[in-house]
């Protein structure tokens, strides 16, 4: 019994540092991706991919690095999808921006309260205009536990293939920028809100994992301490019978 109890705990404890190992793993991958990240977002801007990139893209190498794009605003097919924001509740306003190429890329130009939703309270729009932003991913389907409702123009994502489809662009870009705010800029929509954070408690938790494991190597420890103490006290207990037999 005590033979299979040991196995038993030896597989435990080897179950535990390897999560703790593992932790450190991701700690690692983690702290490269926020310099790789960071590195991005505070680099000269380049052009956005064209559609000869478009199969490239990936979140890995691409996400939150700076672009520009030129073209003309597609106002008319603006989407508003729902936002929390430092500012508090409103929406996003994902405009198609129509480049010289006959493609069109999706940009959030911001932020507007639930109150300035009407278009004429904006700012107007250079045209053509150049957009610098954050290069960002499609998020497909919707938020936490809200799905994106395209036919009662319900959003709560921006999902790129969604909104394309439901506003009837042709060649769409698979990405949207999120369009930063320029010096001096006032009024709506107020851009330059993104907000950049990736959780990092990986060190935490490999700690954890590594004291259950110590702890759990201690409990297997004690018990096989005890279970020898027992057979040392029962060999003494049975020695004075033996002696006078």
């Amino acid at each position: 019994m005590l033979v299979a109890f040991d196995v038993a705990a030896l597989l435990f404890v080897a179950l535990l540092v390897a999560l703790a190992a593992w932790q450190v793993h991701r700690r690692a991958y983690k702290l490269d991706l926020i310099e790789r990240v960071e590195a991005r977002v505070h680099a000269a801007p380049i052009p956005a991919p064209g559609p000869g990139r478009w199969s490239d893209v990936r979140s890995a190498t691409d996400e939150y690095r700076r672009v520009f794009a030129t073209g003309d605003w597609l106002e008319d097919r603006s989407t508003f999808v729902q936002a929390v924001t430092a500012l508090g509740g409103g929406y996003w306003v994902v405009t198609p921006l129509a480049r010289d190429d006959g493609t069109t890329i999706l940009v959030n130009r911001g932020f507007v309260p639930a109150s300035g939703r009407e278009p004429t309270s904006w700012r107007p729009g250079p045209k053509p205009a150049t957009v610098v932003g954050l290069l960002r991913m499609s998020e497909p389907r919707g938020g936490f536990l809200r799905m994106n409702d395209p036919r009662s123009d319900r959003w709560f994502s921006r999902d790129v293939a969604a909104i394309a489809a439901a506003r009837g662009l042709g060649d769409v870009a698979p990405y949207f920028i999120d369009a930063e705010r320029s010096p001096g800029d006032a009024g709506l929509p107020v851009a330059g809100l993104t907000v950049i954070a990736f959780s990092n408690n990986h060190l935490v938790y490999a700690f954890t994992w590594a004291a259950l494991a110590v702890m759990a190597a201690a409990g297997a420890i004690a018990v096989n301490l005890d279970q020898l103490r027992r057979g040392w006290i029962g060999v003494r207990k049975e020695s004075p019978t033996e002696i006078q037999s």
